[in-house]
């Protein structure tokens, strides 16, 4: 991996859209006391996803933004793009699968900061895995910074340890490390939150198979007493048939009584 281009827009000092050329070898920037050249190593480290505004002599991060001056107004926004020769495929994320990789970060005034990576919406965590996989990143040995030599002299042992991960090229490993420590633990949490979703429905499907049992129950119970109030009706039907043969047949009995008495009646007179 290899840097060949840098341009800067709006970032502290340049104001203006300004780009520089990295070529193969050494490349020096010169220049008198505040001309700008700090800001360049800022803007390399600002790029590669540093966050802390500490580090780049600010009291915010918007600070970096061009502030405005006697003769120009502020800017509200600035961008810094990191143009990277990938030929030699050094990095192994899906995100870096192309020869030529830029990098592109932007801070708007109060709204924060936007990554990407060959014109595609990226996290500050992909960006920093980017680097870090290909041995380098905004906290690399070999960016130094104004002061760092002072720092590193009277640094911790855990400071240097980090100094020496960066130089050896592991803290890369060891964020990554972090990540699926941390997914693992989210994936821990999902499953015992499956368990108890699954122990949930299990208590569900026992209580629906009782509600079954006596819907199944219901239902039988309920053709069992259709069928009997059909027989029952069935059998008042027929009841009812013989009774009124029966009526009919006294009726036509007591007519044909009446009928002989009248005949009776009417010979003796």
């Amino acid at each position: 991996m290899r840097f060949t281009r840098l341009r800067l827009a709006g970032f502290k000092t340049f104001v203006e859209p300004t780009e520089f050329l990295i070529e193969p070898g050494l490349t020096g920037v010169v220049g008198p006391n505040g001309c700008g050249k700090s800001n360049l190593v800022e803007a390399l480290r600002w790029v590669m996803g540093e966050n802390s505004w500490k580090s780049m002599r600010a009291s915010g991060m918007d600070d970096v933004i061009f502030a405005g001056s006697g003769r120009r107004p502020g800017r509200n926004s600035a961008e810094v793009t990191l143009t990277v020769d990938n030929s030699e495929r050094r990095v192994g994320m899906a995100l870096a699968d192309a020869d030529t990789l830029e990098v592109s970060r932007r801070i708007e005034r109060e709204a924060g900061s936007s990554y990407r990576i060959n014109g595609r919406d990226v996290r500050a965590r992909d960006v920093q895995l980017l680097f870090a996989d290909a041995s380098t990143g905004s906290r690399s040995p070999a960016m130094v910074r104004q002061g760092q030599i002072g720092e590193l002299i009277a640094a911790k042992p855990v400071s240097r340890r980090a100094v020496l991960e960066e130089a050896a090229g592991i803290s890369g490993l060891h964020s990554r490390r972090h990540e699926a420590e941390i997914r693992l633990k989210g994936a821990e949490q999902n499953l015992e939150r499956v368990e108890d979703v699954l122990t949930e429905f299990e208590s569900r499907v026992e209580s629906l198979k009782r509600q079954t049992r006596q819907a199944v129950r219901y239902r039988t119970l309920s053709a069992e007493i259709r069928e009997a109030e059909a027989t029952i009706s069935h059998l008042k039907w027929r009841e009812a048939l013989a009774r009124e043969d029966e009526a009919a047949r006294e009726l036509a009995d007591a007519a044909r009584v009446v009928e002989e008495r009248t005949l009776a009646q009417a010979r003796a007179a």
